[in-house]
Protein backbone atom coordinates (compact mmCIF):
# COMPACT_ATOMS: atom_id res chain seq x y z
CA UNK A 1 0.00 0.00 0.00
CA UNK A 2 2.68 2.53 0.98
CA UNK A 3 4.85 1.41 -1.93
CA UNK A 4 2.09 2.36 -4.41
CA UNK A 5 1.67 5.71 -2.65
CA UNK A 6 5.40 6.42 -2.93
CA UNK A 7 5.36 5.52 -6.63
CA UNK A 8 2.42 7.88 -7.26
CA UNK A 9 4.10 10.70 -5.31
CA UNK A 10 7.40 10.16 -7.16
CA UNK A 11 5.61 10.15 -10.53
CA UNK A 12 3.83 13.39 -9.60
CA UNK A 13 7.11 15.05 -8.62
CA UNK A 14 8.69 13.91 -11.88
CA UNK A 15 5.79 15.37 -13.88
CA UNK A 16 6.02 18.66 -11.99
CA UNK A 17 9.76 18.77 -12.64
CA UNK A 18 9.25 18.13 -16.35
CA UNK A 19 6.62 20.89 -16.51
CA UNK A 20 9.00 23.36 -14.81
CA UNK A 21 11.80 22.49 -17.23
CA UNK A 22 9.52 22.86 -20.27
CA UNK A 23 8.16 26.21 -19.04
CA UNK A 24 11.72 27.39 -18.33
CA UNK A 25 12.96 26.36 -21.76
CA UNK A 26 9.93 27.66 -23.67
CA UNK A 27 8.34 30.50 -21.68
CA UNK A 28 4.92 31.68 -22.86
CA UNK A 29 4.88 34.95 -24.76
CA UNK A 30 3.09 37.78 -22.95
CA UNK A 31 0.04 39.14 -24.72
CA UNK A 32 -0.14 42.89 -25.18
CA UNK A 33 -3.39 44.77 -24.81
CA UNK A 34 -4.24 48.39 -25.48
CA UNK A 35 -4.99 50.65 -22.53
CA UNK A 36 -8.74 51.18 -22.35
CA UNK A 37 -8.79 54.49 -20.48
CA UNK A 38 -6.66 56.59 -18.20
CA UNK A 39 -7.83 56.97 -14.60
CA UNK A 40 -7.54 60.43 -13.06
CA UNK A 41 -4.81 60.74 -10.44
CA UNK A 42 -7.10 62.31 -7.81
CA UNK A 43 -8.79 58.95 -7.37
CA UNK A 44 -5.65 57.61 -5.68
CA UNK A 45 -4.96 60.61 -3.42
CA UNK A 46 -5.48 60.19 0.31
CA UNK A 47 -8.20 62.28 1.95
Amino acid sequence: MSRIFLIVVAAGLVLIGIAVVILGAFPPTPSQQAVQRVLPNDRFQGR
